[in-house]
């Protein structure tokens, strides 16, 4: 399939296959079943990636990354989904990805010196904390309870978060709060940088939740309480959290949609693979009907659902802002994945739900893809008010009427 990528892409995503190839796949077939794997493991990864020149495309040279273009790197987060070590060892997961990409577009130089080249050298991690239990802030953002307030030259932080991916092992939060309580949360809330140490933060637990085991994997509960943090830790313009938040989440939806795309692919490939081997029946499995029309219908799903992530990329690097791209990109790529992968798993049988093949840590780590980033009923309602904003009544005027 031709997508039209530039040849900076193609070079790019050809150093990351080869990567993929060489390095990561052969070593997470070599671990054994029910192994997670180690930070010195993932630090490993990272070091060959630097030589394989395909660490950290997406952020600026000047600050430890490889200053290439959104539009052509994109194509590096499909590969790396192939695996689910690709994406930390080419320093492509997230949610660090994607608060890389906030603090190098909207920090200050003191924040981008402090934060985020140490976070592009793996130095330190980081966690977006902007979801809230039932009564607050989730699919509706607008219900944030969380609140920031000033105090002389410092910020007073009381709220309670969670699902906040990775907080047990992060050192700064990236905290939304509400900073004008009488302005409409969307013209009311910024974004904070937190240390995770710091006085008032208080992690009460990683929540138990569906996923997979390979990697170190946590969502934690937190309750700030009166926890301070000095006014250059503002991160971007005072009362823009929401408009910095759609910065971030338009491109973090698309490299989720890439990496999700890249491990589909993966999972298909295994399922191809073991169908043409194993016997049943008297012939391959991959000669019985059923199958092939499995595979070829999610074929067409990874075709299209690639199409659609780059089209919408495009666009964003065109300068737009392609909410309703993005959102069909995330609500689509979203229920491919999930179909693919469980397609993938169903024809493996017993071998897909063993954990020799990657397959079901795929299977466990992709559901909740139709949840984080927006869950699927947010982005169908912004669609839909999209499609039903200009109606042409004219379709209308030959219908017969009482």
């Amino acid at each position: 399939m031709e997508y039209q990528d530039s040849e900076r892409a193609e070079e790019l995503t050809e150093r990351a296959r080869r990567f993929m190839d060489e390095v990561v796949l052969p070593l997470e077939r070599e671990l054994p079943a029910d192994y997670t794997v180690t930070d010195d493991d993932i630090a490993d990864l990272r070091e060959e990636a630097r030589e394989y020149g395909i660490y950290c495309p997406q952020i600026g040279e000047e600050h430890g990354g490889m200053g290439e273009a959104f539009r052509d790197a994109l194509p590096v987060f499909e590969e790396a989904g192939r695996s689910l070590l690709g994406a930390p060892a080419m320093r492509v997961d997230a949610p660090d990805e994607g608060n890389m990409h906030t603090i190098e577009l909207v920090g200050t130089e003191a924040q981008k010196e402090e934060y985020l080249e140490p976070l592009v050298e793996g130095e330190i991690r980081s966690c977006f904390s902007m979801t809230e239990p039932m009564q607050g802030a989730g699919s509706d953002p607008k219900m944030i309870r969380t609140t920031a307030e000033k105090d002389g030259d410092e910020w007073v932080i009381d709220g309670h978060k969670w699902w906040s991916s990775y907080a047990s092992a992060s050192d700064i939060l990236l905290v939304m709060a509400r900073t004008d309580t009488d302005a409409h949360p969307y013209s009311g809330c910024s974004f904070f940088i937190v240390p995770t140490d710091a006085d008032g933060v208080n992690v009460v637990r990683d929540v138990p939740h569906l996923g997979q085991s390979l990697l170190p994997e946590g969502h934690a509960e937190i309750e700030y309480e009166g926890v301070r943090v000095p006014e250059e830790n503002l991160l971007g313009e005072l009362n823009e959290g929401f408009a910095h938040a759609q910065q971030r989440l338009g491109p973090a939806r698309l490299t989720h949609c890439m990496r999700y795309a890249g491990q589909s692919k993966r999972a298909l490939e295994v399922a191809k693979a073991y169908v043409s081997e194993r016997e049943a029946f008297g012939q391959p499995l991959s000669e019985k009907q059923s199958i092939r029309h499995d595979v070829a219908r999610a074929e067409m799903q990874l075709h299209v659902a690639r199409t659609a992530i780059r089209d919408a990329a495009d666009k964003i690097s065109a300068g737009e802002e392609a909410r309703i791209e993005v959102a069909m990109c995330k609500v689509f790529c979203a229920n491919v994945a999930n179909e693919v992968i469980d397609t993938a798993l169903q024809a493996l049988g017993g071998n897909g739900i063993a954990k020799d093949l990657p397959v079901s840590d795929f299977y466990e780590n992709v559901r909740a893809f139709r949840i984080f980033d927006g869950a699927d009923e947010v982005h169908l309602r912004t669609i839909a008010r999209e499609a039903f904003d200009e109606v042409e009544t004219a379709e209308m005027e030959s219908v017969t009427r009482y």
